[in-house]
């Protein structure tokens, strides 16, 4: 690889990137490889420490990974694979549990949030969860890590361990910093605008999934939540309203000035119809490319293998110095 800064993320195959992901990053990724050298992993080893039918497993791995591609991430400028596919990180998170305290693992609190959802599956593998996580960047020597506010805690330990390695056996691991990229836009819910738009929202209406269907799209703004003053513009008390100019000037192309001025006559009933239809329009050449790739399995799956070939390569060069210094034959 060359002197530039690496980029690692994981992707979880547990339901359908959604548009809040699209606009908040994904749509931004494929820029990156210009100035970067990313790698972006289909985490499906994470992604059993809930229960998961094999074939669902196998076929949300799929989903998820021609959806990398189809939103612009070409395999040839960079690194994609199935972390699964590359033993290295599953070595690597056993030798990094003996340098991590369960003290720090007992703070994390998204072990705490998951265990107190899923008391009937509390399992060792949710427990270390952020220890693997930390392998998966550290393995590559990344030096930037996209990562939300509810993985910052998982990072921060990732840099405890790092150093806490390092004190020990000298400079083996490059310590990663949190990316932030200065673009993207922060998407709410439709139906609950005060937070974040998500995959694991229980309520279908308050996400567009990029599988969704035009009508299903249209559908889901119309039933938008708003407010009843019928003035669309951006306020602070009008997060509904806010939420939906965002979501229309970012898939159009339009300042937030340029929308409100499109629609300052307009009624909410013309404007949500008018949002729901840019996006389906938006999101129909990515629809189209990702049921191009998921009709040739053949094709994404050597994809995937060429991908995990180059990670292996990478993962072993550090992981072979890792046993090298603390012993093992």
């Amino acid at each position: 690889m060359s002197e530039r800064k690496i980029i690692f993320s994981g992707i979880k195959p547990t339901g359908i990137p959604t548009l809040g992901s699209l606009l908040g990053a994904m749509s931004h990724w494929e820029k990156l490889s210009s100035d970067y050298n990313c790698l972006y992993c289909v985490v499906d080893m994470h992604a059993i420490t809930i229960r998961l039918d094999p074939a669902v497993l196998r076929d949300n791995g799929r989903n998820m990974f021609a959806w990398l591609i189809a939103l612009g991430l070409d395999p040839e400028k960079n690194i994609l694979y199935f972390q699964s596919n590359v033993p290295a990180h599953a070595e690597l998170s056993w030798v990094l549990n003996c340098y991590t305290y369960a003290g720090e693992l007992n703070r994390m609190t998204q072990f705490k949030d998951k265990s107190a959802k899923n008391t009937d599956n509390i399992n060792a593998g949710l427990y270390t969860y952020p220890v693997l996580m930390a392998a998966d960047i550290l393995l590559y020597q990344a030096n930037l890590v996209p990562v939300g506010e509810d993985q910052r805690q998982h990072l921060e330990l990732c840099r405890d361990i790092a150093e806490r390695f390092n004190k020990v056996y000298g400079d083996v691991f490059t310590i990663p910093d949190a990316f932030i990229p200065p673009y993207g836009a922060r998407i709410m819910g439709l139906q609950n605008p005060q937070n974040k738009m998500s995959k694991s929202d229980d309520n279908a209406n308050d996400c567009i999934y990029l599988s969704d269907s035009p009508d299903e799209i249209i559908k889901k703004f119309k039933r938008a939540v708003t407010d009843s003053d019928n003035q669309i513009k951006m306020s602070e008390e009008k997060p509904g309203i806010s939420n939906l100019l965002t979501i229309y000037a970012c898939v159009t192309g339009k300042t937030l000035a340029e929308a409100e001025a499109e629609f300052a006559d307009a009624g909410y009933g013309h404007f949500k119809q008018s949002v729901g239809e840019a996006v389906a329009q938006t999101l129909a050449p990515y629809q189209k490319e990702h049921a191009r790739l998921m009709s040739d399995i053949a094709n994404l799956d050597a994809i995937a293998a060429k991908g995990a070939a180059k990670a292996n390569e990478m993962a072993a060069k550090t992981l072979l110095k890792v046993k090298e210094l603390i012993g093992f034959n």
